[in-house]
């Protein structure tokens, strides 16, 4: 009776696979990337490595920014050798620590001169128990937002005068699980912590902070979009150690993306023709989808932008926004 179960199970999964490949979409653009400059955070696995791979076969210089150099040495070198392209390089950023996101872009402002396309792609599941961060944020909403919100505010110079330019926020379908949201508390210090809250949390400020960054960068020629990848056999599943991570891991493994498909509304909303002037939009499969009620919110993405500035301490002369 078991066997029968099993295969009905494995045979809903391959079904489930099938159709889910049919519904992917692909970033059709053939637009080449020669002479741009672009950043890829968390670019040492995943959608990041492919989303990278993307651009060195478009012709831009690649910069990998990543927490742990040794491994993104190796994609690095891996890209270089199955695109032809040798402008592919390593910088080290951890976008949990707020001091290392002012080091990596103190350093990028003085060795290069222009930011065309800027994927905030780094992330992390939540971790089972709480922890926080040296500059005392949840070290969820430190990785996936905090970080990224302080790297996007330092290099808007650069990005608005290399416009026409990009900034793709990687958010999740996760953000819609996310019912309400105290800008007073984005670190869990009222509200009880669960792996999956921090998560979905840090999701919706991803597509909030794109919406109050469009309005932010009207007029500039930069475009600002959130995305959603899908459900991507990623390392993201497995690195925090969580049973139900894990579960999830093989779950996806059999039923979800590849890394390459996962990778293709990252690079849409980064090089497609058909986005240019539509900023703050929410992409799932290369189209333009709806977002949570909550996620679309001015009022709330107002309020997040102005307590991240002060949870990440932003002094005025360090943005351009």
């Amino acid at each position: 009776m078991w066997m029968i179960a099993a295969a009905v199970i494995v045979g809903a999964g391959v079904m489930f696979k099938i159709f889910y490949y049919f519904k992917t979409g692909m970033c059709k653009s053939e637009m080449k990337l020669v002479g741009k400059t672009v950043i890829v955070t968390g670019a040492s696995a995943g959608i990041g490595k492919e989303t990278a791979r993307d651009f060195a076969l478009r012709g831009a210089r690649v910069i990998l920014a990543c927490r742990n150099l040794e491994k993104a040495q190796r994609v690095a070198d891996d890209i270089i050798n199955t695109t032809g392209n040798g402008f592919v390089v390593v910088r080290k950023l951890d976008t949990s620590d707020l001091a290392s996101v002012r080091a990596f872009a103190e350093e990028y402002k003085k060795t290069e001169k222009d930011l065309h396309i800027l994927v905030n792609n780094a992330g992390i599941g939540g971790s089972p128990t709480k922890q926080v961060t040296g500059d005392g944020l949840e070290r969820t909403m430190a990785t996936n937002h905090y970080g990224h919100f302080l790297l996007t505010n330092l290099l808007s110079g650069m990005l608005k005068s290399s416009a026409p330019s990009r900034i793709v926020n990687l958010s999740s379908l996760m953000h819609q699980f996310c019912k309400k949201l105290d800008p007073e508390d984005l670190n869990f210090e009222k509200e009880r912590y669960s792996p999956s809250g921090a998560y979905a949390k840090s999701k919706l400020c991803n597509i909030l902070f794109t919406v109050e960054l469009a309005e932010k960068l009207k007029g500039t020629g930069v475009v600002a979009s959130a995305v959603h990848p899908g459900a991507v056999s990623t390392e993201i599943f497995g690195k925090e150690g969580s049973l139900v991570g894990r579960m999830a891991g093989v779950l996806v493994y059999f039923m979800g993306k590849s890394e390459k498909e996962g990778a293709q509304t990252t690079i849409f909303a980064a090089v497609d023709e058909s986005i240019e002037g539509h900023s703050g939009k929410y992409y799932k499969d290369c189209k333009e989808t709806k977002c949570s009620d909550l996620a679309s919110h001015r009022g709330f993405a107002k309020k997040l932008w102005e307590a991240s500035e002060l949870d990440v301490k932003l002094e005025p002369h360090e943005t351009c926004l």
